[in-house]
C-alpha cells in the first residue's frame, strides 16, 4: 500500500497557498485543496497547483441527493484530482452515484473516500448533538462497511480508528488520516488526535498534517520531520 504525508494547503487566497509551496525546492508533497482555499479561488487553484507537479486531493466534503452528487463529481472528475471525497452519511446510494459520476470513459477514477466522523467531533457531541447512540468506534467501523459495498477505495478516519477499519475491510481499503498532531505540539481543535510515528503502526495509509506544518516557523523542515516519523526515512 502507498504511504504517504499529505499537506493541507489551508489558506485563504491562492497567493498565499502559492508562495507556501515556493519554499518547497527539493520535493513536491501531495496537497490537499479544502472548502476554503477552493471556494476563494474556483477550479483554478487547482490546475495550477497540479502545473507545478503537486499530487492533489481536493477535499469538499460532497453530501447531497445521489443525482447531485453524481454530477457534481463528473464535474469534479474534468480536473484531473488525485483524491476526492465525500461524506458516508450521505447512503450506499449516494456513495455509488458519486463513484459513477467520477469514473472516467475507461472506468478509472481517482481515488475516491468516504468522510465517516470529523476528528474534532467527540463521543458526547455525536451521542448529544447528533443522536448517534453506538459508540463511535462502531459507527465509523459501519460507515466504512458501506463505503466499501458502494466501491470507494477508503475512508477519512481518526487515526484511532484505522486499525479497526483495515480488521473489518481488509489492508487494501485505504484509511486517510487527519487529526495527527506531533508529540510537543498543540491539538488546536482536533480531539481525535495522534503522533505521525503512532498513526504509521496503527495502520494508516496516508495522514493529512495541516498547521503543524503550514504554521512551522520552517514549514519545509517540518514537513521532513513528519515524512521521517511517518515513512521511517
Amino acid at each position: 500500500m502507498v504511504k504517504d504525508v499529505i499537506i493541507a494547503l489551508d489558506f485563504e487566497n491562492a497567493e498565499k497557498a502559492l508562495t507556501f509551496l515556493d519554499a518547497f525546492k527539493d520535493e513536491k508533497p501531495f496537497v490537499k485543496i479544502g472548502m476554503e482555499l477552493y471556494y476563494a479561488e474556483g477550479p483554478s487553484i487547482v490546475k495550477k497547483v497540479k502545473e507545478r507537479g503537486h499530487k492533489v486531493f481536493l477535499d469538499l466534503k460532497l453530501h447531497d441527493i445521489p443525482n447531485t452528487v453524481m454530477k457534481a463529481m463528473a464535474v469534479l472528475n474534468t480536473l484531473d484530482v488525485d483524491m476526492t471525497n465525500l461524506h458516508a452519511a450521505g447512503t450506499i446510494d449516494m456513495m455509488e452515484a458519486a463513484r459513477k459520476g467520477l469514473t472516467r470513459e475507461d472506468g478509472t477514477h481517482p481515488i475516491l473516500l468516504a468522510v465517516t466522523q470529523l476528528t474534532s467531533t467527540s463521543e458526547e457531541r455525536m451521542r448529544e448533538e447528533l443522536w448517534i447512540e453506538k459508540p463511535i468506534a462502531e459507527t465509523v467501523k459501519h460507515y466504512a462497511k458501506n463505503a466499501k459495498k458502494a466501491g470507494l477505495n477508503g475512508v477519512v478516519c481518526s487515526p484511532l480508528e484505522a486499525m479497526l477499519i483495515k480488521e473489518a475491510c481488509g489492508e487494501d481499503f485505504m484509511t486517510i488520516t487527519p487529526g495527527i498532531r506531533f508529540a510537543d505540539g498543540e491539538a488546536g481543535d482536533q480531539v481525535r488526535i495522534m503522533t505521525p510515528e503512532k498513526a504509521r503502526d496503527n495502520g494508516c495509509d496516508y495522514i493529512v498534517v495541516g498547521r503543524p506544518i503550514t504554521a512551522a516557523a520552517d514549514p519545509v523542515a517540518a514537513y521532513r520531520r513528519c515524512v521521517k516519523a511517518f515513512l521511517k526515512k
